[in-house]
């Protein structure tokens, strides 16, 4: 099947406010998409609840990212958030929120299913049902939303996607065009037209930071004091040395997760708990008390797209190892 990326009605572009999904952006940018066309959809991994497994400035640095280009952006979430997915007992997954064109915040699911019971973490694994936390808190959720809102009927819509074939064996056999799991376009009732896109599956990581260099991004401040991904501030492959400095810069939220860990009787990481993986682990030598400030706060409040004045830097934490999915 042949796909014409100037062909669809509605872009949107599934961004963490990571580099990846940043580089997906201006992607569409380069190859003359109109702004009015795209939207950005961030999937909140903690819902509308307190800040437990992510870092507390993404939902507003997503926000003012959106703002210095001009470009929509709408939010999804799981009620409950990852820590109620994760505490889930006897129970169906809950429903799905996600903002509307109008402004009013649509709910939907949570009312079909089979009883289930997590009480434990995502597991590091490439089986989505087993890592369930990109299965259930992004991906589920973003068809959700799309399935959803009449809006998506009968126009011709493209999902796109960061995934890039450095990162794992497994992401570099991902279809680089192909059918959505929202789409219906030979539905009865009504069509839906959704394909998905992964522009940059094959981009290397020095081609991403290129181009957000191309266009002066001040990236998510996780990458300035060391990080080499921007997922969850948890996330469950992070190293010794990412846990180290999530534990120096959140002790408290870092106690919560290792709680959990303990009435669980499950780790996180698979030969150890937390306590243990972090008296090997180094903290991050570029973490400062303005960055820290700054991507533990709800705020962010630093231009996203760097002026002519200021020169633009390499983050800390390019190039170094990205401990993502396998």
């Amino acid at each position: 099947m042949k796909y014409d990326l100037h062909s669809y009605d509605k872009y949107i572009v599934s961004f963490s406010g990571g580099k990846d999904s940043t580089a997906t952006f201006l992607y569409l940018l380069e190859n003359g998409i109109p702004i009015h066309k795209i939207e950005l959809w961030h999937q909140d991994i903690d819902g509308d609840g307190d800040t437990f497994f992510d870092w507390e400035v993404t939902p507003d640095y997503c926000r003012k990212f959106a703002e210095a280009f001009g470009v929509k952006i709408y939010f999804q979430w799981k009620e409950g958030g990852f820590k109620g997915e994760m505490l889930r007992e006897n129970s169906r997954t809950a429903p799905t929120h996600f903002q509307m064109e109008d402004g009013t915040i649509g709910k939907a699911g949570g009312t079909k299913g089979e009883l289930n019971t997590r009480l434990m973490f995502p597991q590091q694994s490439a089986d989505l049902s087993v890592r369930w936390c990109s299965s259930y808190l992004k991906i589920g959720v973003c068809s959700i939303a799309i399935v959803n809102q009449a809006r998506f009927r009968g126009i011709r819509t493209l999902v796109l996607s960061g995934e890039r074939g450095e990162e794992s064996p497994q992401r570099a056999k991902y279809a680089i065009w192909e059918k959505d799991r929202a789409d219906r376009r030979n539905g009865i009732k009504y069509q839906r037209y959704v394909d998905r896109h992964r522009p940059i599956r094959d981009w290397t990581e020095e081609e991403v930071w290129a181009i957000i260099q191309k266009y002066r991004i001040r990236v998510h401040p996780c990458y300035y004091m060391g990080w080499g991904r921007c997922s969850c501030k948890f996330c469950i492959f992070g190293n010794k040395h990412q846990f180290a400095s999530v534990a120096h810069i959140s002790p408290a939220q870092f106690q919560r997760v290792a709680d959990y860990e303990k009435r669980f009787g499950k780790t996180i990481n698979r030969k150890c708990d937390l306590w243990q993986l972090i008296k090997t682990g180094k903290i991050y030598p570029h973490i400062t008390e303005k960055l820290k400030s700054l991507a533990t706060g709800y705020n962010y409040n630093q231009p996203v797209i760097i002026p002519e004045s200021e020169q633009w830097i390499l983050p800390a934490g390019a190039f170094s190892d990205s401990c993502g999915p396998t």
